[in-house]
């Protein structure tokens, strides 16, 4: 009996001790969930961190320059050579526009009648010209029926005039009188006639005539000559069907420098040292073919114009395929027998 209460106390110590060491567990227990609640508090404010991170260099990745691989090289290339073609192609179709070649729209734009013409004559004149236009409507030009009998041969003639500075003035007012009796005007709506604007009045006259009208050939004639008329249709009759023909009394002189002078060329220094004009027909009487007043038409937008008409219409030529053709039949002061001009 003397054992029974130290056996109960053993007891109650052994029992006792799972009691005193629940307490420190529980308490790493709690520990360790709070350390784990930091940790991924932290990596979720990294993860957030990062991605704000990612953002921000994606952004600024996309201003700064690339640098380029091997296929944006090859891209870069092929599209070098893409604009090379391009520029090929470009230089090819204002070549075969210059040989007449052009869309459908312009080639319909012809003669409203649809008949083939031998040519049309734009003779030059001015507002303060009607006494002229009398004589020649008296002389070598036909009027009223005789003008729509030429024209069924074929052969177009007009008096070419431009517009007043002062739209719709009395000078405009005459010369919509004169052509509603007479009908034998060609008016350059966006042209205006003035001594200084003639060089310009070619590429207004060609461009007007050849979208107007469809014929061999466009011939600009100064209005201080007579023309033997039946001669001149011969000689445009033998040279139909020539492509690129640029007919006229072939001519050069010098350039005058001096400002103030007659014939003064302000673009004189283009001309060399020599300051001589190159080959070009002379100003009285000029004849295209088709396919070069069609050239002039196109590219009238960009094409150069200097002091006068003819060296103007001259350096157009220069630049093309144009067959130069010198006939002294042209040469109006020439003392021919069988010129086709002569001075009024």
């Amino acid at each position: 009996m003397e054992n029974l209460p130290t056996t109960m106390k053993s007891e109650r110590r052994w029992r006792s001790k799972p009691l005193q060491t629940s307490k420190p567990s529980l308490l790493m227990a709690f520990f360790s969930c709070l350390a784990w609640l930091y940790v991924a508090g932290r990596l979720w404010q990294d993860a957030e961190n990062r991605k704000v991170l990612t953002n921000l260099l994606y952004k600024n990745s996309l201003q700064r320059p690339k640098i380029l691989t091997v296929e944006d090289k090859l891209t870069v290339l092929g599209c070098r050579d893409l604009e090379r073609r391009i520029v090929e192609a470009e230089m090819e179709l204002t070549l075969a526009k210059s040989q007449g070649y052009l869309n459908k729209q312009l080639q319909q734009s012809g003669s409203s009648s649809g008949k083939k013409l031998l040519a049309v004559i734009g003779v030059y004149t001015g507002f303060g010209s009607r006494l002229k236009r009398n004589v020649f409507r008296g002389s070598w030009m036909p009027k009223g029926d005789a003008l729509r009998k030429l024209e069924e041969r074929g052969v177009v003639i007009r008096f070419v005039i431009g517009r007043s500075a002062n739209r719709g003035d009395s000078l405009d007012r005459n010369i919509n009188e004169e052509n509603r009796s007479t009908k034998d005007f060609l008016i350059l709506e966006g042209h205006e006639e003035a001594q200084e604007e003639l060089p310009k009045k070619a590429k207004f006259f060609l461009s007007t005539a050849v979208q107007k009208w469809d014929a061999d050939f466009f011939v600009k004639v100064d209005d201080n000559i007579d023309l033997d008329l039946e001669a001149l249709i011969g000689l445009l009759e033998r040279r139909r069907g020539q492509d690129g023909a640029y007919i006229g009394c072939m001519k050069s002189g010098d350039v005058i420098s001096e400002e103030g002078k007659p014939w003064y060329e302000p673009d004189w220094w283009k001309f060399g040292d020599e300051k001589s004009y190159f080959r070009h027909a002379g100003s009285a009487l000029i004849i295209l073919s088709k396919n070069l007043a069609q050239y002039v038409n196109i590219n009238s937008a960009s094409l150069k114009t200097y002091a006068h008409d003819d060296t103007s219409v001259g350096s157009w030529m220069m630049g093309l395929q144009a067959t130069y053709i010198d006939d002294n039949r042209l040469c109006c002061s020439s003392i021919r027998q069988d010129k086709v001009c002569s001075l009024a």
